[in-house]
């Protein structure tokens, strides 16, 4: 789309154009099968209309060629839509291999980021060009909406969830960060800027930046402090399951399902034991809970060190239970 354009940003992600292509598609879509009706009622309303003679339709009292044409027609674009939009939506969905791990919190009113390598950016966050950007966003209070118009993402982040949006920069630059979902008086207010640089240049910055605890680093010491390793040894008389490589694994659970581990799956382990107790071990949980002990920052630190462990990296699928 071009640019200069006003009614559409700035087009700088990967998956920019063709969420303009498919938006464009369904708005010429619309567009034309409304003028055609438009125009097909002037028709008709004016050849048929009663005052002049002669001008009768001829009743048809069935036509199977005519069914099967406007039945099939409809029917082929909403499908020819419906394919287009599920496999853009999940590209959109699912974060390439290798992308660059960002974690984000929100809070009431400003964006939390944080790189894997440590350093913290406040509704601020640079990235390299030409990378894909994995982010892994939760709140700390009320539902908040991340969003980057020339990137077209747009993701809720919810209070007790992990949502997971992703992106690659096509070009350099500065690019605005909104929420887009009412979250208070200074909703207005949590705005932010996305730095794309070139990948020297991006270094060079890492380099510069203030150094900090890593969320692998800061989530090992936490798994320490907490005692969770007195429990989830890994050793055959452990009084917990082994975690390492759990990301993205199928745990059996002792009610007889099966469940997916992923971040939600960790986050409610956490707070809540007893919702999911792995088969082998007694129920109810003798894990005691959390809940009040550990932030959402915390508990996406716990995360990263469990991701860093092995296991699917893209264990953001969700936790679908299996009977």
């Amino acid at each position: 789309m071009p640019d200069q354009l006003p009614l559409f940003p700035e087009s700088a992600s990967t998956i920019s154009q063709r969420v303009d292509a498919l938006f464009l598609f369904l708005c010429a879509t619309a567009i034309f099968f409304s003028a055609l009706i438009c125009v097909l009622v002037i028709v008709f309303a004016s050849r048929y209309r009663r005052s002049r003679k002669g001008a009768l339709a001829t009743h048809i009292e069935g036509s199977l060629p005519l069914e099967i044409v406007w039945s099939a027609v409809p029917f082929c674009v909403a499908m020819f839509m419906f394919a287009w939009g599920a496999k853009l939506y999940f590209d959109t969905a699912r974060p390439p291999a290798g992308a660059l791990e960002i974690t984000v919190t929100a809070k009431q009113w400003m964006w939390k980021l944080q790189h894997p390598e440590g350093p913290r950016e406040i509704n601020e966050l640079h990235v390299p060009l030409g990378l894909p950007v994995r982010l892994s966003m939760t709140s700390e209070d009320v539902i908040h909406s991340f969003y980057v118009p020339a990137f077209r993402i747009k993701r809720d982040v919810l209070p007790g969830r992990t949502s997971i949006a992703w992106f690659e920069a096509t070009k350099t630059g500065q690019f605005h960060l909104f929420c887009a979902e009412y979250c208070g008086t200074k909703h207005s207010a949590m705005i932010g800027t996305i730095h794309v640089l070139e990948p020297l240049e991006y270094e060079r910055w890492l380099a510069g930046a203030p150094a900090g605890e890593s969320p692998v680093a800061a989530g090992e010491r936490l798994f320490s402090a907490l005692r969770c390793i007195t429990c989830h040894s890994g050793q055959p008389d452990a009084r917990g399951p082994d975690l390492k490589g759990i990301l993205g694994r199928q745990i059996p659970l002792s009610d007889g399902n099966v469940v997916v581990a992923d971040e939600d799956f960790v986050r409610q382990s956490i707070l809540e034991p007893n919702a999911h107790v792995m088969a082998g071990f007694a129920q109810p949980s003798i894990m005691p809970t959390f809940k009040g002990q550990v932030t959402e920052e915390q508990i996406q630190q716990l995360v990263a060190y469990l991701r860093s462990t092995g296991g699917d990296k893209e264990g953001e699928r969700g936790g679908e239970v299996k009977r």
